[in-house]
């Protein structure tokens, strides 16, 4: 038998965010072949030879965070578009595309470049629904899969396809379009229900438990609208027999909860319910412009709602309920969305702007978010949405050992009046001075082993020019379209839907 894979970090400062809240001001963590073996003062005589030895004195060991909800295909789009509303920002948000023969590469170095920012924030798992543009392929999905493999993140992987024509997936659009561009959205690339299905098959059997159960596979309608009805019931039949996380947009803007009312008669939240796929392994993404029925109903399902607030404050979506998902018994993950839509992938600032932004919902400060649930939904919350609680999100023995070391020696704790408000007010993940991902060291101290991050960094600025010329092309079909969907906003826009999830509807 080869020797046990070992880490021993030595009197560290632990935050563990198990069930009982367990603290040590100094303690040792034993690691053996990726999970925790052991949690204690001095464990120096349970260590085997030959382990690594991290020295945590000044250190603070705490659970890796968990992005609960990101679309890497955006990641090349940081900064590049303004601030406009989901429905009229997604005809931008179309992925650069390379020339003939570099696709992969470029779609390889694109899903690197957010893993590795991730990794040295001290995010150690990500939940990506990813797109494909025009169509998923094995090709496509092995290149992303093989990206999150080399960078050493965590990354369970769904494929977000949708496959109804454009404009069947928003109110009024049909109508306002001319048929020569209806025609245009009938003719663009779909794959069936069959051909998607196909790729989940490809990406499951390939990738579903790799690395040693670090990659994983999860399934995605991106929308109920946006998908046929027998497709969204093959996914949820999919996600319960593999038990496997399902990711679902809902209620995201108030245009969606108009077309619930236009084309369903129902909410989308209903509409899930009737359809039967709604339940625990659902990741309720957003759920902003949901009412006090889709409440409980999300709270019944046992489902997970991923909470992206710095996304939803740049495209103007509006503010999630958040005490009331709470106080019905729903778990709530964080997310930060696209980078086009967030532009980092810094989890501790959508922390802290969750924490900030639904004081604006009350002036009841009891209502207000409390620090530790934000981190919380940090840590175990998106364990939750991963299908992985008791296994991510806390330092405990027998959980995989996806630990984050951060130096206490910074402006963040400087002085040090209570660790738990300073890590979601203060901490930004500069901090962070190891990252360890399923017992493996993935990053220290600025590098990351096996991996040339400057290199990886020129090569992507090298491709710069070619970025630009390729986002014109789409900002030129965006500015066709442009007027019909803003038709299309400004009517949904001017419904009253008996909700108020912007500080313009309290005028």
């Amino acid at each position: 038998m080869p020797a046990a894979r070992a880490i021993h970090i030595r009197q560290a400062r632990l935050l563990c965010l198990d069930d009982d809240d367990r603290r040590y001001d100094e303690a040792d963590l034993l690691i053996l072949d990726g999970r925790i073996a052991a949690i204690g003062p001095v464990l120096d005589a349970q260590v085997p030879a030959g382990a690594q030895v991290i020295e945590g004195k000044g250190l603070l060991a705490m659970p890796g965070l968990i992005n609960a909800h990101f679309h890497s295909p955006g990641n090349f789009l940081k900064g590049q578009l303004d601030s406009l509303p989901l429905e009229v920002f997604m005809l931008y948000e179309v992925p650069p595309l390379a020339a003939e023969g570099g696709a992969e590469r470029m779609a390889y170095l694109r899903t690197l470049l957010a893993a590795l920012e991730m990794l040295q924030r001290g995010i150690t798992a990500v939940h990506d629904d990813a797109y494909h543009v025009p169509l998923v392929t094995e090709q496509s999905l092995d290149t992303l899969m093989q990206a999150y493999r080399d960078a050493g993140i965590r990354a369970t992987v769904a494929i977000d396809q949708p496959n109804v024509v454009e404009y069947d997936k928003y109110p009024f659009l049909h109508d306002l379009l001319p048929e020569p561009l209806r025609e245009q959205m009938r003719a663009a690339p779909r794959q069936t229900d069959a051909q998607l299905l196909a790729m989940y098959d490809h990406l499951i059997s390939r990738w579903h438990g790799a690395e040693d159960g670090r990659l994983a596979a999860a399934v995605s309608c991106s929308a109920p609208q946006r998908v046929t009805p027998e497709y969204l019931q093959a996914l949820g039949e999919l996600s319960r027999r593999l038990d496997l996380p399902f990711n679902i947009h809902v209620l995201e803007t108030k245009l969606q909860r108009v077309l619930g009312e236009e084309k369903y008669g129902q909410s989308l939240v209903q509409l899930l319910q009737q359809r039967g796929v709604l339940d625990e392994r659902c990741q309720i993404i957003h759920s902003i412009w949901v009412d006090d029925q889709d409440i409980a109903l999300l709270a019944a399902s046992g489902c997970v709602v991923a909470h992206n607030p710095v996304c939803n404050l740049r495209l103007g979506s509006g503010v999630m309920p958040f005490r009331k998902l709470r106080e019905a018994g729903v778990t709530i993950a964080l997310g930060t969305d696209e980078l086009c839509s967030d532009d980092t992938a810094n989890l501790w600032f959508a922390g802290k702007t969750a924490a900030l932004i639904h004081n604006l919902h009350t002036a009841d400060f009891n209502q207000w978010p409390q620090a530790g649930e934000i981190l919380q939904s940090m840590t175990r919350g998106g364990a939750c949405s991963l299908r992985m609680d008791g296994q991510l999100g806390q330092l405990k023995v027998g959980a995989c050992a996806d630990v984050i070391l951060l130096d206490m020696d910074t402006w963040a704790f400087t002085p040090l009046n209570d660790l738990v408000r300073q890590l979601i007010y203060c901490e930004d993940g500069s901090s962070v001075r190891y990252t360890l991902v399923n017992g493996r060291v993935v990053y220290a101290d600025g590098d990351f082993p096996g991996l040339d991050v400057k290199a990886i960094r020129r090569e992507i600025r090298e491709l710069g020019q070619l970025l630009q010329s390729q986002h014109a092309d789409t900002e030129a079909h965006a500015q066709q379209l442009m007027p019909y969907y803003r038709a299309m906003y400004d009517q949904a826009h001017a419904r009253d839907v008996g909700l108020r999830r912007r500080l313009a509807d309290a005028d």
